[in-house]
């Protein structure tokens, strides 16, 4: 009992009453004022008379413990290291040592009084952040496992115990010659840089292997490396409010952006038309001004019907088309590949005259296409161009003589509107359902507003052919010329994907120049031995992929043809085995082949569950770090509110610790540097802590031994931070006082930050008239990789869904973003699992809850050729016939079986998201982790549903043995 407590109730005794009876009194008074009685007369003498309330008043403990609660000992900035791109500065407060309250900070400087003011930022999963710093889920000592993975049995162990064991291991792995052996999966740096270099500095000088994380999550649109080539570069959300005419394709902005909703909605008010085209009435469509609801996997079909329209009715921006695409370049009708200017004798100077393009002016004549790869240097260059000093022709069928003689050639424009043609209005709605004259009138209004943008989001990518999906709804930007200007383009948000201060986290990162990384989504399909039962062409093109070095898998093939399997896995600020697709196949092929997963964390979630050793991380109140996102231009901090919780250390000292812990038992061991078999440099465990902590840039030894110093040295060496053409910089610093806005866009950015002007892409392009970093220097519709044509998709194109993914079920399967969680974090939260039913639960479109005599709340078994999932059921009337859903990231250990949500979906990729394009070149598209790799893939899943068998059956109520409920006339 608090002192203050225990003055109130001496009070109260001394006047004789309780604590409830004084609360009841109060009410007595109150009314008996009215009727000019006293306390007195209601039997409380031991109350005084109080004549002056104001200047004088005994009985104030009650007032003082409630200013007491909303009292403070002092104020940390922080916020929530999350994947949700909100980035949001909180101010946490602490009384006595101990986080109890949070808010928004709403002190982001305002750089455009033209939009809505920027602050606050904040969501209601954030405001319960301090839940998680005292949890009873919070991991507070290193445990190390003793019963089977996932079985939750543990020991409590000592950090040296912990770290000596790990070190060991590792030590073992590196002498052995399996460093590659060793795998490092952590999502997202944006959201908290210094934590994610902390273990990728470690794994990259062990010479392990780094694991990408954006295609894994399905969060990478690969339609934008595509055609852009540029892994999704976005205007920051306060430009939503230049545009026009807004359409939200797939993102649901009030529940997966809610601290940027505010720029969707009060667009509104700003005369902005707002459309929403999602499969279900969405808490988003219900704001906008019109509803779009095609079926799941159609959003191709419907782009390019609006495509259709736009070109039809000559509503296309023909300058644009003609100087900024590939439209008027010419490709041959022999063998579909582009007019190369070497076969017509243009290529003269060119660095390369193969990788040169060819175009007809507006006499006829044949000119080389001004900023092909072959005539820049590299993907990126600044000093070319691709401004026209000609009027090249969009619309071309001809022949050409070239150095093999005459050939047929045709513009990608005529081929396009060749495959435009057959999305006409019945074939459109028959796929969609959408109908003809709406889509059609949405495509007009479109593509006559002064400025329009799509915000696209998850919800195409997580089909088998998102690329198409990205492809065709990038074309309607394309189409009209909504690119490169304010309230224009094409907003791509799914996760943190891109972090502002590139320069300084990736030399923190990855102090050695080679690395090694891997596409998580091949990784996964290939060590869970999914090639042993695929079909022989995806089989043939799997192999090929890795045969010909365009996509990597660790461990790398021995001299002898052998190729060992991963052994060991670090997982940190991520939850990869819940999150895993195919995760049957995770836990049965490629758990067993890890002879050491270890899981840092603050939280006992389902990857540590399945770890060997857990290790205790400070929460995102107990540490320094950095918060950055594209949704906006600022920069703030973590900074420790209070000291990590039990033995709770942060991932930067944990890293570190480790480190010093391997150097000093290769010391002990006598252990040999070890050569890197594909890289030119030494593996040495004898120095790998005073390599650690080294300023790989500047030689100083012990320069980065804490979390601070990281962000500090993230700030010093990024562009955006610390621009090399001016004096000023931001220094942590300056973000614990306020957050800054970024002072410059580093070379990975499509455009500069301007003073006054939400962040706009595209704009080095678009007006600058730089080369687009593909192989024809222009946004690429038509690509001429042997695959693509093989397979159809040289253009965008539709495609229905792939069949019985899961068998051959009624219902496809949808795991959407939910509101009361990001990804796992907070699904385990109480006061978010009040704010809905507190398990998990599919959602059921009544007609198909009907048919299977499921009532709201019945218990439900969702089921495939791949596994069973019970759950919940939730009738909801918004959501599309024929379609389960369920918002996903529920931990397995919710579930009363083995199985989670992601236990539904199988493990298979799309071969185009494979390929090196050129294939003996970096030029365009090719591996870079969290660039282009096969994405994974959450829908196109079958699946259906029943009644769960504990269910079936009572004394006033049977079920066939379909499970369907009998009616009481019927069941005799």
């Amino acid at each position: 009992m608090s002192e203050q407590n225990a003055d109130d109730d001496r009070w109260m005794d001394s006047a004789r009453i309780s604590r409830r009876d004084f609360v009841r009194g109060i009410g007595t008074a109150a009314a008996m004022g009215a009727v000019g009685l006293s306390f007195a007369d209601d039997g409380m003498e031991g109350l005084e008379a109080v004549e002056d309330p104001i200047g004088s008043y005994p009985y104030r403990e009650w007032e003082d413990l409630y200013r007491d609660e909303w009292d403070w000992d002092s104020i940390a900035r922080s916020t929530h290291s999350v994947n949700c791109t909100g980035s949001c500065s909180w101010n946490v407060f602490v009384k006595d040592g101990q986080v109890w309250r949070e808010e928004q900070a709403g002190d982001y400087p305002v750089f455009d009084d033209s939009v809505p003011d920027p602050n606050p930022r904040g969501c209601q999963k954030g405001a319960c952040y301090t839940d998680y710093v005292n949890a009873d889920q919070r991991v507070l000592h290193p445990q190390r496992r003793t019963g089977e993975r996932g079985e939750g049995q543990w020991e409590r162990i000592s950090w040296d115990e912990a770290l000596t064991e790990i070190a060991d291991h590792v030590i073992d792995e590196v002498q052995a010659g399996r460093y590659d052996a060793i795998s490092a999966f952590t999502p997202i740096p944006a959201m908290s840089p210094a934590s994610f270099a902390s273990g990728s500095r470690l794994i990259n000088l062990l010479g392990g292997v780094s694991h990408s994380f954006y295609e894994w999550y399905s969060d990478l649109p690969p339609g934008q490396p595509i055609t852009w080539g540029t892994q999704t570069d976005n205007a920051e959300s306060a430009d939503w409010y230049n545009a026009d005419y807004l359409i939200a394709w797939g993102s649901n902005v009030n529940v997966t952006r809610i601290p940027d909703a505010k720029y969707f909605l009060d667009a509104g008010y700003n005369g902005t038309k707002r459309v929403g085209i999602f499969t279900d009435y969405s808490q988003t469509a219900i704001h906008t001004d019109e509803w779009l609801s095609p079926k799941g996997g159609t959003d191709g079909a419907l782009a390019l019907g609006m495509a259709q329209t736009i070109v039809d009715e000559g509503l296309y921006d023909e300058a644009h088309l003609k100087e900024q695409t590939d439209m008027p370049l010419l490709v041959r009708e022999d063998t579909d590949k582009f007019l190369r200017a070497s076969e017509v004798g243009l290529a003269a100077g060119a660095r390369d005259p193969e990788k040169v393009f060819v175009t007809v002016d507006a006499d006829g004549q044949l000119r080389a296409a001004p900023g092909s790869l072959g005539n820049r240097d590299g993907q990126h260059d600044p000093e070319a161009s691709i401004e026209l000093e000609f009027d090249p022709q969009l619309s071309v069928n001809r022949t050409v003589d070239t150095s093999d003689g005459p050939v047929a050639v045709r513009s990608v424009w005529d081929r396009l509107t060749e495959e435009l043609a057959q999305y006409t209005p019945e074939f459109v709605h028959e796929e969609t359902s959408v109908g003809p004259n709406t889509y059609q009138r949405i495509a007009r209004e479109f593509a006559e507003a002064d400025a329009a943008k799509i915000i696209h989001g998850k919800g195409v990518n997580d089909y088998y052919h998102n690329d198409l999906g990205n492809r065709a709804i990038q074309l309607l930007v394309t189409l009209t010329g909504n690119l490169g200007e304010p309230g224009t383009g094409l907003d791509h948000y799914v996760g943190q994907e891109k972090i502002w201060t590139y320069n300084g986290w990736k030399e923190l990162s990855f102090p050695r120049e080679n690395q090694r990384a891997v596409p998580t989504t091949l990784w996964t399909y290939y060590h869970c031995n999914v090639l042993d039962n695929a079909d022989p062409e995806m089989r043939q093109r799997v192999e090929t992929a890795i045969d010909e070095d365009w996509m990597p898998v660790y461990p790398a093939e021995r001299e002898d043809g052998s190729r060992p399997d991963p052994s060991t896995m670090f997982v940190w600020r991520g939850n990869y085995f819940n999150q895993a697709k195919g995760n049957v196949a995770v836990e049965e092929q490629l758990w067993p082949k890890l002879d050491l997963v270890v899981d840092i964390n603050f939280r006992m979630d389902s990857t540590a569950m399945f770890s060997d050793i857990v290790l205790p991380a400070a929460s995102h109140y107990e540490k320094y770090d950095l918060s950055e996102t594209d949704m906006h231009t600022y920069v703030h901090p973590f900074t420790p509110a209070v000291e990590p919780l039990g033995e709770a250390k942060t991932d930067w000292e944990i890293f570190r610790l480790l480190a010093e812990k391997i150097q000093e038992r290769a010391v002990e061991r006598g252990v040999e540097p070890v050569s890197d078999r594909e890289f030119d440099r030494r593996i040495d465990l004898t120095t790998i802590h005073d390599d650690y902590v080294r300023d790989w840039l500047t030689g100083e030894a012990e320069a980065l031994t804490d979390g601070k110093a990281a962000s500090e040295f993230i700030l010093e060496h990024s562009e955006e931070t610390n621009p090399s053409d001016s004096d000023e910089r931001i220094t942590f610093e300056d973000i614990e006082d306020q957050p800054q806005r970024l002072l410059a866009a580093g070379d990975h950015w499509s455009s500069d930050i301007e003073e006054g002007e939400p962040y706009v892409p595209w704009q080095d392009y678009v007006q600058e008239k730089e080369p687009w970093p593909t192989f024809t220097g222009r946004q690429q519709y038509y690509i001429d990789h042997d695959w693509f044509l093989e397979l159809d998709e040289e253009l965008p194109t539709y495609k229905s869904v792939p069949p019985e993914k899961g068998g051959d079920l009624p219902m496809t399967y949808n795991t959407p973003h939910g509101r009361w969680s990001i990804h796992s974090t907070w699904r385990d939260n109480e006061h978010m699992l009040r704010l809905q039913r507190g398990e998990p639960v599919v959602y059921l479109n009544p007609e198909d809850a009907k048919e299977r005599g499921i009532e709201d709340g019945d218990t439900v078994e969702v089921y495939n050729d791949l596994a069973s999932v019970e759950v919940q059921a939730k009738i909801y009337p918004s959501s599309e016939p024929g379609t389960a859903r369920m918002y996903f990231a529920w931990e397995r250990f919710q579930f009363p079986g083995a199985n989670n949500f992601n236990s539904l979906v199988p493990l298979y990729m799309k071969p185009t998201q494979m390929v090196q394009y050129p294939e003996d070149e970096e030029g365009h598209l090719y591996f870079s982790p969290n660039y282009w790799g096969p994405t994974g893939v959450n829908s196109d899943v079958n699946v259906d549903v029943r009644l769960a068998e504990d269910q079936s059956g009572s004394d006033d109520e049977q079920r066939d043995v379909s499970g369907v409920r009998l009616a009481e006339d019927d069941s005799q």
